[in-house]
């Protein structure tokens, strides 16, 4: 279930990655690529200072990268938030997790060789897992495209169809040992990138996806050890600083610096602070392929997401907020919007069209009946 609900969860954020937009947009790519790095850099420094280092920090900072789809994706839905920072904010969730999973990638042949692995499976198990993984993702959104618009007139099975391929991804993922992460996130951008007209990018799964939200973060309370987390609480502690300060300084600094206002800059770094999936998602691999560095990347990461997940949401609805982006929840507008015109407003009477008579409410006593002929007493009235 957990396996699932991180699959839908990360397809659902690779639909944000839509390739044709980001090679007209690259400033996007500049912003992303300088906060990861520096995330990446500040964490490794951070949890130097505490003592701890060497791979465990390494993998710490590769999964610090990654932030919440599931936070930003919930809190915008719940408060109807669109516009430029919303979309600006998914896109860079997405390319952060992205960039975060090679980025692990990465950091895996120095694992396996600390648990004295072949060469083969030092150079060749995290090529095959990185590769394999976007090959299958490829795959099942080539399948699922064409499917769609073989089925375009019948689109009561579009979410049938959304959900097997899904399903397929992670059970495939599984047989052939791939990421059954980093899968359905490259799914959802294939689907994404090759639709012209819209026919499941922007799929509504409706109220039963909040289940796996709340899936997803029981999970991660099930797996917090308070022994754990009280041998490990400066580490976590110093990751959330530090994890913190390098993404909004590095999305914020980074987006001014390319035309950006400062309030909607500052608003966007402030959507990248919750973390959650990816990195439950990274812990999780972790535990089952290296046991040992695995318990020390569990205690601290998973504490961390604890904080994250319970401080995120506030600080993302207000985020939207300050954002400027257009709100629908219970009738609220972003506070920098301009106030509606007299005319606009639902409850406004509106005056009748200029070139009309205006009709005069007039009443015919009863007891004129005989002067008006052919009249019912509704019609005299």
């Amino acid at each position: 279930v957990v396996d699932v609900a991180l699959a839908l969860i990360l397809y659902r954020l690779g639909l944000s990655l839509d390739l044709k937009q980001l090679r007209e947009d690259r400033a996007i790519i500049l912003i992303s690529l300088f906060e990861s790095a520096l995330t990446f850099a500040t964490v490794y420094i951070a949890l130097g200072f505490i003592g701890q280092s060497g791979l465990p920090a390494a993998v710490i900072a590769t999964i610090a990268i990654s932030s919440s789809p599931s936070v930003l994706i919930h809190v915008a839905h719940e408060m109807g938030a669109s516009g430029p920072v919303t979309s600006r904010a998914m896109t860079l969730v997405g390319l952060n997790n992205l960039i975060a999973f090679i980025a692990f990638a990465a950091v895996l042949p120095a694992l396996y060789d600390s648990t004295n692995a072949s060469m083969f499976i030092i150079a060749g198990a995290p090529l095959y897992r990185l590769v394999g993984s976007a090959a299958l993702g490829m795959a099942f959104g080539l399948a699922l495209h064409f499917a769609a618009r073989r089925m375009k007139a019948a689109g009561q099975y579009h979410l049938a169809l959304v959900i097997g391929a899904v399903m397929m991804t992670v059970g495939a993922a599984m047989v052939l040992k791939l990421s059954a992460l980093f899968a359905p996130l490259v799914l959802g951008m294939v689907v994404r990138s090759l639709e012209r007209e819209q026919l499941v990018a922007d799929l509504e799964f409706g109220p039963s996806f909040e289940l796996f939200f709340i899936v997803l973060f029981v999970y991660a309370g099930a797996n917090l050890h308070v022994a754990e987390i009280v041998h490990y609480w400066p580490a976590a502690l110093a990751f959330v600083a530090a994890r913190s300060a390098a993404k909004w300084i590095g999305v914020t600094g980074t987006s001014f610096a390319l035309g950006a206002g400062l309030k909607q800059a500052s608003s966007t770094g402030l959507l990248m602070l919750p973390m959650a999936g990816l990195a439950i998602g990274l812990v999780n691999t972790t535990v089952e392929l290296f046991p040992t560095s695995g318990a020390i990347v569990s205690s601290v990461v998973l504490a961390a997401v604890a904080i994250l997940e319970t401080v995120g949401p506030p600080i993302a609805s207000r985020a939207l907020r300050w954002s400027g982006d257009q709100l629908d929840v219970n009738g609220d507008t972003p506070e920098n919007a301009a106030p509606l015109h007299s005319s606009d407003r639902p409850d406004a009477q509106q005056p009748p069209p200029p070139d009309l008579p205006v009709a005069e409410n007039r009443t015919v006593p009863i007891d004129d009946a005989d002067s008006q002929p052919g009249t019912t007493p509704i019609e005299r009235t």
